[in-house]
């Protein structure tokens, strides 16, 4: 008898930082963010995809990132509350596999080998959990 051939999703929700922060204040919506402090020795957590347009990109120091993008606007930020948007995501993940490898609050693997939901592949429950994640 052969094994199963194993199937594993690695999930990386780039920008998490700065999506949630986009998430939760519309007015930031479509424009350039780092999650991060503004002052000479800040540090970028996480850029939006809008602020990596100009070069904008994690652990770079603040100032060199609004050197770059002179429209970036700075938020604190909010590990709590991204501590719990990953919390739900890691409840989506479960729907489908008791087997979460979490590597960080924004970063998995996911073995589906023999998931709970019966899908056709580990490209349609990937879809399902990006679906579910964007809903």
């Amino acid at each position: 008898m052969t094994k199963p051939v194993r199937r594993i999703i690695h999930i990386d929700m780039d920008a998490f930082y700065a999506s949630v922060e986009q998430r939760d204040a519309p007015e930031l919506r479509g424009r350039p963010v780092a999650v991060g402090r503004s002052q000479e020795r800040g540090v970028v957590a996480a850029a939006s995809y809008e602020a990596r347009k100009f070069g904008v990109r994690s652990a770079m120091p603040s100032v060199v990132a609004q050197r770059k993008c002179p429209e970036l606007i700075f938020v604190p930020p909010r590990f709590e509350v991204y501590r719990a948007v990953s919390a739900q995501i890691h409840a989506v993940f479960a729907r489908y596999t008791p087997l979460i490898q979490p590597l960080s609050l924004d970063e998995a693997y996911l073995d589906v080998t023999d998931p709970l939901l019966p899908r056709p592949s580990a490209t349609a429950i990937a879809q399902e959990i990006r679906a579910a994640i964007h809903a």
